[in-house]
């Protein structure tokens, strides 16, 4: 039985912050990009549908959002998307539009009002598929100054889907602002990454695995010669992880592999005879490829390298290839996504700190003649261009920390803890959070959704379980085969570490998760009864059902993450529903293809047959991830209500 709250009730504070204001909070920011003295960047909005924009800053600091409604920049390659569009200089941007996934160039007079004074309509690039979106573009590089009067050409993964349900992948060059003419390039393997052409255009590298791997499990490192098609495997394998390759010159490749234990710089020959690590750490230069088209490092004008390094939060700094030294640089952000760009000295990225959310930085490297650290420490300029979430006063954000706590022998799991504002005595009710992927990792990014419940007296704890990424090869792989064991224990021991540092009352503490995360919180439910509660939102419940279902880029992930078949009722939630006795809520977005909202009502139908306390709540027209401003706004509404009625 859950347990039961104590004498003393719990009374939520008076908070500043609403279910409104998280949700205008969601203008997600994504894959800056910089030329000369103007950027580019992705940007989310909820308020219109939870569409998404590409936002133009010129030179002199003006704002312009180069898609109007109802154009909206998101490509479903791998369902999880990525980098949507590509800057094509002189001509404008080329983007995937959600609707139907075709490219569009979009000229430099297509913002402003629809229909406006000099507005222009965004024009297909790609040919009109059979079916809409059974053509699907993503990771868009642009090679320019090759192809003599031919223009630019550009470079993507191209995602086919059959009427058989089968699904095809190959790399393409495209096009862009002539005919749109497609020519299939690269083909054979399961999934492609990072299209890079080399200087001379005369080679093309990229990555590419093939089920039953992902990609942070075996990937390679392949290049193609253009002229005759002759391929050779640079780096990888089926028990290496190798990501985002960059030309250092026309015959050596910068990229990152785990080769060593962590996602680690290299640079390497093409012919394969020759690769040296650039900083050998135990360190994180990298994070795992769930969305195509980032890059974590980036060449300055100098021959320089801009890196992203660390444990979990990745610090930025400049790594000299030559020297094999590193310093960070002296910028006011703890953190950043790994998405750099870099033009000449100039980088722009997205970067985090205490008291402030994610923001496109924009970084003046060139600080002056000296050494690698006085030359890092004096960055000539530092300039906050757009953050994601506006006029939020700092004083009502919880101010995160790192821990560390013991679950299996010898194991030490990762977490961050965000103290409620004036803790009762005896302990505060905490919501233990639980990431997604499951290879995906939480960081001490600024959350408002966080802050809305910390400024009403509810701490969290966001927790790294074994398998989350950020904390090397090995971390992952203690989920491997131990999906709905590993990360359960996980989570129920830092529910039990809350309570034995007195941070919370063991009587009020939940647990929730969306995603993988919801498959967690479920069979923790059944696990343990040290849960008050759970929330659900679009959790994995049946595996069976899900591997029949779902979609093709992690149709076979279940091989690695549980094993054989036979596995699965004694790991799925459903199996371990009878053993759930605490109110739960589940979520689901009746538009998920990821994870089909089947998985969300066999569990609610299970618990309420047995008498459970389980709302289960449906969202029309929303997919894995909820976008719209309303939908944003209910979801969080219902869940503050839900941990109101356990917690009283």
């Amino acid at each position: 039985m859950p347990p039961t709250p104590g004498p003393r009730p719990f009374s939520p504070r008076p908070s500043s912050i609403s279910t409104a204001d998280v949700a205008r909070a969601g203008r997600r920011l994504g894959f800056p990009t910089v030329l000369g003295g103007e950027t580019w960047w992705e940007e989310d909005r909820p308020a219109e549908g939870g569409r998404r924009t590409v936002v133009h800053r010129a030179a002199d600091g003006s704002l312009t959002d180069l898609l109007p409604a109802p154009w909206d920049a998101r490509t479903r390659v791998h369902e999880y998307g990525g980098r949507s569009y590509a800057v094509v200089p002189g001509h404008g941007i080329v983007f995937a539009h959600h609707a139907d996934q075709r490219l569009y160039l979009a000229g430099p007079r297509t913002g402003g009002e629809p229909g406006g004074p000099g507005a222009e309509r965004p024009r297909p690039v790609t040919p009109e598929p059979d079916e809409p979106g059974t053509l699907r573009y993503a990771d868009l590089r642009v090679q320019d100054g090759v192809d003599g009067p031919g223009g630019p050409r550009l470079w993507c993964v191209r995602e086919r889907h059959h009427h058989d349900a089968k699904v095809t992948r190959s790399i393409v060059a495209v096009d862009p602002t002539g005919t749109g003419e497609v020519a299939e390039v690269v083909t054979g393997s399961d999934f492609y990454a990072s299209p890079t052409p080399s200087p001379d255009g005369r080679h093309l590298a990229y990555i590419c695995w093939n089920h039953p791997h992902m990609p942070w499990t075996g990937t390679e490192l392949r290049v193609t010669r253009l002229s005759d098609g002759a391929t050779r495997t640079v780096l990888g394998g089926t028990a290496e992880s190798v990501l985002a390759p960059v030309w250092c010159d026309e015959r050596r490749l910068y990229a990152v592999s785990d080769r060593s234990g962590w996602w680690n710089l290299y640079r390497a020959d093409i012919t394969g005879s020759s690769c040296e690590p650039l900083c050998p750490a135990e360190e994180e230069f990298a994070g795992p490829l769930w969305q195509l088209g980032g890059l974590p490092y980036a060449v300055l004008g100098d021959g320089r390298l801009a890196v992203l390094h660390g444990r979990g939060d990745l610090r930025l700094g400049v790594l000299d290839p030559e020297t094999r030294t590193l310093a960070d640089f002296d910028v006011p952000f703890q953190g950043w996504a790994p998405v750099l760009h870099a033009d000449g000295d100039v980088l722009v990225g997205l970067g985090y700190r205490a008291g402030a959310p994610r923001s496109v930085v924009r970084i003046d490297t060139a600080g002056g003649p000296g050494d690698l650290t006085a030359r890092a420490a004096r960055v000539a300029r530092v300039e906050e261009l757009r953050r994601e979430i506006d006029d939020v006063p700092a004083e009502v954000l919880p101010e995160p920390r790192a821990v560390e706590f013991g679950a299996a022998p010898g194991v030490r799991v990762h977490a961050y803890v965000y103290p409620p504002e004036q803790p009762d005595e005896g302990g505060a009710p905490y919501v233990v959070f639980v990431h997604g992927g499951p290879t995906g990792h939480a960081t001490s990014e600024l959350s408002l959704d966080k802050a809305f419940f910390t400024t009403r007296g509810i701490g969290v704890i966001d927790v790294n379980y074994g398998g989350s990424s950020g904390y090397g090869r090995a971390y992952r792989e203690r989920l491997r085969g131990r999906w709905g064991v590993t990360d359960v224990e996980d989570v129920i021991a830092a529910a039990k570490w809350l309570v034995a540092e007195g941070l919370a009352d063991p009587a009020r503490i939940a647990v929730r998760g969306a995603s993988a995360g919801g498959w967690t919180v479920m069979a923790a439910c059944g696990a343990s009864d040290v849960f008050a509660g759970g929330v659900s939102v679009a959790g994995v419940s049946a595996l069976g059902p899900l591997v029949a279902a779902t979609h093709d880029f992690e149709s076979r992930y279940v091989e690695w993450l549980v094993g054989s078949e036979d596995r699965y009722g004694e790991r799925e939630p459903l199996g371990r529903a009878d053993q759930v006795n605490c109110p739960m809520l589940l979520m689901q977005g009746l538009a998920d293809p990821v994870v089909p909202p089947a998985q969300s009502r066999a569990f609610a139908e299970r618990l309420l047959a047995r008498g459970v306390p389980c709302t289960y709540l449906t969202f029309e027209g929303e997919a894995h991830g909820f976008r719209r401003l309303e939908t944003k706004a209910a979801a969080l509404a219902a869940e503050l209500s839900f941990y109101l009625q356990i917690f009283r």
